[in-house]
């Protein structure tokens, strides 16, 4: 059986609705797992925001004008007066029990209540239509299998028992259709699994149920060798592995969320990115197979902050380096990059929350200076050490640009450089034009 994810665009409107109901019955069984309506989650997130204010005129006046957008979905989306009927009582529902929460207290239990029902109502809308076009789709409710344990981190063990038990209840449905995204935690509360939430839902289900092929179907053709907002012909990736597509993804690579391949990668499923608008086009593979010395892709993260830290102490000191980690752990900072010498240790963040309580505690073992504005460039493929030349090919590509830091040999898919923001469209350019002939 094969896994098949579909983003916010993919279902953004009626139209898109029907191409993605084409595009999913072709007679072969499986589970289609479906982010909220493009938009829908944001607004829902505003919605939120006024009942925090306590301001439920505000709160009401966007949730009439979401509801008048799904009515108008609905009419375009069914051809039968039955379907039409039967969505709109549903969403009439939904939207009454949203509005039910204007005239309580509100506390973040509510609202990720509220940023659940998105997802509800997309997969109503999309299980009704397939049944009306006579297809045997059923809908799958995820707050019955998918749960987080006490950790929020989510429970394998109770999901696939759980999501069995509810695939037996339908065995000869074609399409079983479920929520990305929403899950129940440890408690049975309402949660969810964070933003790119639907492609940690759609894995966890593929290992789940020991899926062929997890598809992630998004506007993009594939996860591409750079990025195409900045860079001239960019060309899609067509196989990654498993560990260079999480690199790109926590480096800047949107089409994918970092953690959603860990379950896919320890069941050992394959994961392939499919563009909804090309559904020809062949995407990329990302499995445990790897191409022996190949540089596949180069991303790059914003907003990046490096700190240094020197002390002439330092050499004949040991348990610096833990002082150091240690007052970036109590203030739940993580580190991107981190190069040491004998006399400095040089690490870069990206979150800058309390960054003067940081400097102010690093003061103590050293002299501390600061680079704001930065960004790291990642170029990602199989770059083992014994793999000869690449380095060097990266750095030829950037010799013109000014190199803060560079880290390589924490894995073997990665080498990174740390530069001036201004000098990324031009470090992304030149890596282009070196490593892929892009010209």
């Amino acid at each position: 059986m094969k896994v098949l994810k579909f983003g916010g665009t993919s279902v953004g409107s009626a139209q898109r609705m029907k191409e993605v109901a084409k595009l999913i019955t072709d007679g072969e069984q499986k589970i289609v797992v479906l982010s909220a309506m493009s938009g829908t989650t944001n607004t829902l997130v505003e919605i939120s925001d006024y009942l925090y204010k306590k301001n439920p005129e505000g709160a009401n006046e966007i949730i009439n004008r979401l509801e008048a957008k799904y009515k108008q979905h609905v009419n375009e989306l069914y051809s039968t007066d039955e379907y039409k009927q039967k969505t709109q009582e549903f969403i009439k529902a939904q939207f009454d029990y949203i509005r039910s929460y204007t005239k309580d207290i509100f506390t973040l239990f509510e609202e990720k209540v509220i940023l659940a029902q998105g997802e509800l109502i997309s997969t109503n809308m999309v299980t009704n239509y397939l049944q009306e076009q006579g297809v045997n789709a059923i809908l799958l409710p995820a707050l019955e299998f998918m749960r987080t344990d006490k950790n929020s981190e989510p429970d394998p063990v109770y999901i696939k028992e759980k999501l069995a038990a509810q695939l037996e209840i339908h065995p000869d449905a074609e399409i079983y259709i479920t929520q990305g995204f929403i899950c129940r935690n440890a408690y049975g509360e309402i949660d969810n699994l964070q933003r790119g939430g639907s492609d940690y839902t759609a894995s966890l289900i593929g290992a789940a149920v020991n899926a062929s092929e997890i598809q992630i179907w998004t506007d993009i053709d594939g996860m591409h060798d750079n990025d195409p907002r900045i860079v001239d012909k960019t060309s899609p990736v067509r196989h990654l592995h498993f560990e260079e597509a999480a690199e790109l993804a926590y480096f800047g690579a949107k089409i994918l969320h970092p953690t959603c391949v860990q379950p896919a990668k320890y069941a050992n499923i394959p994961v392939r990115l499919l563009n909804t608008m090309e559904p020809t086009a062949p995407g990329t593979l990302i499995s445990n197979d790897t191409e022996k010395g190949k540089i596949k892709a180069v991303a790059a993260k914003d907003n990046i902050t490096a700190i240094k830290i020197k002390s002439s102490r330092m050499l004949l000191a040991h348990g610096f380096l833990r002082k150091v980690f240690e007052i970036f752990e109590s203030y739940q900072t993580s580190i991107d990059m981190i190069c040491t010498s004998e006399v400095g240790v040089s690490v870069s963040i990206d979150n800058t929350k309390h960054l003067n309580e940081i400097l102010d505690d690093l003061k103590k073992y050293g002299t501390v200076t600061v680079d704001q504005d930065m960004c790291i460039i990642c170029v990602v493929g199989d770059l083992e050490w014994e793999n000869v030349g690449f380095e060097a090919k990266a750095l030829d590509a950037m010799r013109d640009i000014p190199v803060r830091m560079i880290s390589f040999g924490g894995s073997n898919y990665n080498i990174s450089f740390l530069i001036r923001e201004e000098d990324k469209k031009k470090a992304l350019q030149s890596l282009s034009d070196h490593l892929f002939n892009n010209k």
